[in-house]
């Protein structure tokens, strides 16, 4: 599975805010814009349930200095800085009007506007020759930033300082939505981009934390300007996202979940759903072999057919499956580690198409022989599979289980038990789309119980010889190798995932997506939902070949667009990783906004396999759940302050998109990932109304069945009821945020206490770690299993 790289990993990705004061009583029954407050007492029980906001913008005035493009703003006689003062640059063409001031900076070839409109002030920056500018440069006290979810930055807090100084982020792909805040002492400053694209962030943290925004203007791009509106509103993330919110409605660019849901009615399906990776990459396992009886016919015409397949078409070749069978000859048993090995070799080539040989194998039924007569190149995907099963079972007898009771059935069987045990909803994504077309049955059997069911595709990446393992880097059209990858500008290749093969074109991809989406769908097997690595990540290129010179606009269009047509022509539930909102129109889920992948080039997590924050590696011997996913590790304390810690987390896309885009971890990061956060991440999904994201095969659901189904006893009926509301209020009660509350519509409300001491709520005990909601006259309590 894809994950991205970038200088600081932000891709998803929380609970802190700024400290709000001055704000009015108003009655339940009132609430109807998102309001948000913030008590520094450790007793709340006369607060307030909630808070109202006479206006979420305020008009200001403002003045610029031309010699060095600093802005100030103006709110109640307290002027602040909102862009810093840059190096003194000759000017020409000043002009300046009540409402607007403008001039240009011949030598840095820039012209500059800014303009009142209203209550927000426009500034328009126009290339007339740069390649970049660098504009605004701000500081502040503390910064409301969309890293993912949302985070609440103090400029003076000491890990923050040493996890941004020095470092750079591609706002479009950092950013899950396209807006920033500075907070002042006595109000915020909100700038709202326009454009996306070619943008960087920079981070200086010495004495206090600065942040710098520099726009790329390409050569190929003939777009020459870019603009930012700047609001002026309290230090209050609630009003910072519902002006944003508001923004993205005039735009035209927010879409409901029910609207989606009208239509495609499979969206519904995901309301209280949890989203579970079901680990079934085997036809085989080792259990549906009676080895006792395999032994018997070990080093036959099979056997050394097997070894010619491996050593001709598999990427680890067949050396050890031979030494194995070398082994296994001198012995009387066959210990685990053989068995493994083995199972393996068995289920490579019953993915091969070279694996029928005449006289090696007797036709099994009419079926089999209609297909070989057919003309096994000619077979899809899926009949090849099964095909190959019953040659399979006719050379072994025997020594296998019956077809019917191979790996499918065990993991039909584990999703009949999660529905026996209560679990009426879930997204169940397969790691790859050959999982399904091998075990048809299980797709059916998930279709049946009511779950949405998909795989995992991506069109990021494209090998010139992919392996099967990493089928969604190949293509049928070999010329996409040459033909359809991005250049940069000097002319070379965009290195693939991993450093493998190369990135393809988008606006290059809509046939081959178009071919491969119908082959895996042409015998019928019933996805009703598909999820693409990448396109909503925003990781995106400008395309610099001669060929087909492609903006960073057009590839991010051609993302969306080849999303949409398995949306709406192949009627799919669709998701992506990341969930950036440039495709909340377009997508119903992500995976990656509410906990990202956590330091990418961090040694200790990725390749320094004696660190006990080792996160394991992308295979299973077994073929479960590799360790990557499954494997529980603790987390550093500095990445535990800055990605997970609720004191600096803000529910800012949660406030704009709660009903509009569902959100969950990334799949490397899943609810059960980080040991002695399991608790605390139960509880910050009730808060946030984000669904857990599981990896399950037969042996980690026996193990954690208990603790999955009494928390989505609580979760599930939470979610399906807040996922079509906007989040409409958000309040921080204690002093050390760590006791916060979140409202959904008009009185579905839930408070959440992240700490280790009782909290006084409205004359209630909130106990630690635990979480309240309030129904309604309804209160139920969960309390956060100790794991």
């Amino acid at each position: 599975m894809k994950n991205n790289k970038t200088t600081i990993t932000f891709i998803s990705c929380a609970v802190g805010a700024a400290l709000l004061t001055g704000i009015a009583v108003m009655k339940p029954a009132e609430r109807t814009q998102p309001v948000a407050h913030d008590m520094n007492s450790k007793d709340a029980s006369s607060l307030p349930e909630a808070a109202v906001m006479n206006s979420v913008d305020h008009d200001f005035n403002f003045d610029a200095d031309p010699k060095t493009g600093q802005l100030f703003v103006e709110k109640d006689g307290i002027r602040e800085s909102a862009s810093l003062p840059m190096p003194q640059e000759p000017f020409t063409n000043l002009k300046k009007s009540p409402k607007s001031i403008s001039w240009s900076y011949p030598r840095k070839q820039m012209d500059i506007r800014m303009e009142k409109k209203g209550r927000y002030l426009e500034v328009s920056l126009t290339s007339t020759g740069a390649s970049e500018f660098e504009w605004p440069r701000v500081q502040g006290e503390s910064y409301t930033l969309p890293l993912g979810e949302g985070k609440y930055i103090p400029s003076e807090d000491k890990v923050w300082k040493r996890f941004l100084d020095n470092s750079s982020m591609n706002f479009i792909e950092s950013f899950s939505m396209r807006f920033f805040a500075v907070n002042q002492k006595k109000y915020s400053i909100l700038y709202i981009a326009d454009d996306m694209y070619n943008d960087t962030i920079r981070f200086n943290a010495e004495p206090e934390i600065q942040m710098s925004f520099t726009h790329q203007f390409p050569s190929i791009n003939p777009a020459k300007t870019y603009r930012f509106r700047i609001y002026v509103t309290d230090n209050d993330p609630v009003q910072i996202s519902q002006i944003y919110r508001s923004y993205i409605q005039e735009k035209g660019q927010f879409t409901t979940l029910e609207t989606k849901a009208a239509s495609n009615p499979d969206v519904n399906k995901l309301f209280g759903a949890p989203h579970i990776y079901l680990w079934s990459s085997q036809a085989l396992t080792k259990d549906n072999i009676h080895w006792n009886t395999l032994i018997q016919s070990i080093g036959g015409p099979l056997s050394g057919w097997i070894g010619e397949l491996l050593t001709k078409y598999s990427e680890d070749g067949s050396g050890e499956y031979k030494q194995v069978l070398k082994d296994v000859a001198k012995q009387h048993y066959i210990d685990n580690y053989q068995k493994q090995t083995i199972t393996k070799a068995l289920n490579d080539v019953l993915k091969m198409p070279q694996f029928y040989k005449p006289g090696l194998f007797a036709i099994p039924d009419e079926e089999s022989k209609a297909w070989i007569e057919q003309g096994i190149s000619r077979l899809s995907e899926q009949q090849l599979y099964a095909l190959n099963k019953k040659l399979l079972k006719s050379a072994l007898n025997n020594s296998v289980d019956p077809i019917d009771h191979w790996a499918s059935q065990a993991s039909t069987d584990l999703l009949k038990d999660m529905h026996n045990a209560g679990i009426r909803k879930a997204w169940i994504g397969l790691p790859n789309w050959a999982d399904g077309l091998q075990n048809p049955g299980l797709v059916k059997e998930a279709v049946q119980l009511g779950y949405l069911v998909g795989p995992y595709d991506s069109y990021h990446s494209i090998q010139q010889k992919a392996s099967r393992d990493w089928n969604t880097a190949s293509f049928t059209d070999a010329s996409l190798y040459d033909a359809a990858t991005i250049e940069n500008e000097e002319g070379q290749k965009i290195k693939g995932f991993l450093g493998k093969g190369r990135k393809l074109n988008p606006t290059l991809s809509l046939p081959s997506v178009q071919q491969r989406i119908s082959r895996i769908l042409q015998d019928g097997i019933p996805f009703n939902s598909w999820f693409i690595d990448c396109d909503a990540t925003g990781e995106i290129y400008d395309d610099y070949s001669q060929a087909h010179p492609t903006t960073q606009q057009q590839d991010l269009q051609a993302r969306l667009q080849r999303m949409q047509y398995i949306r709406d022509d192949k009627h799919m539930v669709i998701g992506s990783e990341g969930g950036n909102d440039f495709a909340s129109s377009t997508i119903a889920f992500a995976h990656g906004i509410e906990t990202p992948v956590i330091q990418w080039s961090d040694p200790d997590m990725r390749t320094n396999k004696t660190s006990p924050y080792y996160v394991g590696g992308y295979w299973s011997a077994g073929g479960g759940t590799p360790d990557r996913y499954a494997k529980t590790v603790p987390i550093k304390p500095d990445y535990q302050h800055v990605y997970t810690d609720p004191a600096y987390s803000l529910p800012l896309y949660k406030l704009v998109y709660n009903d509009s885009v569902i959100t969950t971890h990334h799949w490397e990061w899943g609810s059960l990932k980080i040991r002695d956060e399991i608790g605390s991440r139960m509880l910050s999904e009730l808060l946030y109304n984000v669904p857990p994201l599981y990896h399950l095969d037969q042996d980690s659901w026996n193990k954690n069945k208990q603790l999955i189904t009494d928390y989505l006893k609580v979760w599930s009926p939470f979610h399906e009821k807040a996922v079509t509301k906007p989040m409409t209020s958000y309040q921080i009660l204690s002093s050390d945020r760590l006791v916060q509350s979140a409202t959904y519509g008009e009185d579905l409300r839930i408070v959440v206490n992240f700490s280790a001491q009782d909290f006084s709520y409205h004359k209630q005990t909130v106990p630690a770690k635990s979480a309240m909601i309030y129904d309604g006259d309804k209160v139920q309590t969960f309390h956060a299993p100790n794991v």
